[in-house]
């Protein structure tokens, strides 16, 4: 349900239940969670690609799992399944990018919007699709979404469920980018092993100053910016940036 594949720097994680649109079982759900630590503990996987095969990005949750009485309940699942996913891909100090190739409903759009950067081919669409089934927006989406487009829009999207184009995603600053279908697959790839090939530790640093600053003053900000410039100014990528720049060649980062 979970392909993963390790390339050039990047650690490729592909959602491969196609027949569901790649909806949420546990199994799935716990393969994935396993796959984000493994990323997390390898040194030579600097970026990360979450995509999906065939025509969706990722439906959500299996609403047949989630009403089988037999199965997880939902607060097993919110706690047991979405909630560790999102902690994981935040706290992951490493670029995590979402290549969104279709829809992405749900609890699937909480997993891409809690991603560092969000790609998009020109066909996919976004759905806060909950409250069609009565739910609240979970995994996340009612403290990213409103910090990504604002809370009016977010409210609406929320509250009515209507689906959102790539397009308009992109235009209203929920997404990065929107490629056509013929490049979508090279841009994304591109992009990801660019981040790849990039200082590691100063992109997870800013990662961390920008879940921080969400909550921070402007004094804690600029404290924890300068306590983390000097982590930064001692890594060797640092070093290696200024040489370059001296030498005016491209640097070699090594991620260290």
């Amino acid at each position: 349900m979970i392909q993963f594949e390790k390339i050039d720097g990047v650690g490729k994680i592909t959602l491969n239940r196609p027949e569901k649109f790649h909806s949420f079982v546990r199994e799935m759900a716990l393969e994935l969670q396993n796959v984000l630590n493994k990323c997390k503990e390898d040194n030579e996987v600097r970026a990360i690609l979450i995509t999906a095969n065939g025509k969706a990005f990722c439906a959500g949750q299996d609403l047949g799992e989630a009403s089988d009485p037999n199965g997880p309940d939902i607060s097993k699942i919110i706690q047991e399944h979405y909630n560790p996913i999102i902690r994981k891909i935040r706290s992951l100090d490493k670029p995590v990018v979402a290549a969104v190739n279709g829809v992405a409903a749900g609890a699937g759009a909480s997993l891409a919007l809690c991603c560092d950067i969000i790609v998009a081919t020109k066909n996919a669409s976004f759905i806060q699709a909950f409250s069609k089934i009565g739910l609240i927006p979970d995994s996340g989406s009612t403290y990213f979404l409103p910090k990504l487009i604002g809370m009016q829009k977010a409210t609406a999207l929320m509250m009515t469920a209507d689906p959102i184009s790539a397009k308009d995603a992109e235009s209203m600053g929920m997404i990065y980018k929107t490629y056509s279908n013929e490049e979508f697959e090279s841009e994304s790839w591109k992009l990801v092993r660019k981040l790849a090939q990039m200082p590691t530790k100063a992109l997870g640093l800013t990662k961390e100053l920008l879940n921080a600053s969400i909550e921070n003053t402007l004094e804690q900000q600029l404290n924890i910016e300068e306590k983390y410039q000097s982590v930064a100014a001692d890594t060797i990528d640092f070093k290696e940036g200024v040489q370059a720049f001296l030498e005016k060649r491209k640097p070699n980062f090594k991620g260290e």
